[in-house]
């Protein structure tokens, strides 16, 4: 398995991707990203592979690689249409410097999915005790 690093470009945050797959999967299924390059190494993709979204200069996000196929842009140029699962997963978030077009990300590079309900790790053992003190006398912790 192999999964895919990509800029959202355009979106500001988390919510206006979400707003604006949801479009396009309706207007021009299957709901897919464009992409000038196609990866060499699909096979590993197919293989459960997840493209991992930076937004707002933050990884935040990825979506499971359903295809990859043949696609043209609306002027009818050749490109590569990746095939995406609806579905968008947050993961745990991490800075990410730009760059251009997309990346391979190793899964044991990539970040692991956020569990709603789970408490953050890593946080409370390291913050000062009277921090944690406060926290808890506001009944945040």
């Amino acid at each position: 398995m192999l999964h895919m690093l990509k800029l959202s470009v355009g979106p500001k945050d988390v919510a206006q991707l979400r707003a604006i797959q949801k479009l396009r999967a309706v207007v021009d299924p299957p709901l897919r990203h464009q992409t000038r390059m196609t990866p060499k190494r699909r096979e590993e993709i197919l293989d459960g592979g997840s493209i991992y979204w930076v937004v707002g200069g933050f990884l935040q996000m990825r979506q499971r690689i359903l295809d990859i196929i043949e696609d043209d842009w609306g002027d009818g140029t050749a490109c590569c249409g990746l095939v995406l699962e609806p579905k968008l997963v947050m993961v745990e978030a991490r800075a990410t410097k730009a760059f251009q077009g997309w990346r391979y990300l190793s899964p044991e590079d990539a970040p692991p999915d956020v569990v709603e309900g789970a408490a953050a790790s890593g946080m409370e053992e390291d913050m000062p005790a009277a921090l944690k003190a406060a926290l808890r006398e506001a009944r945040l912790i």
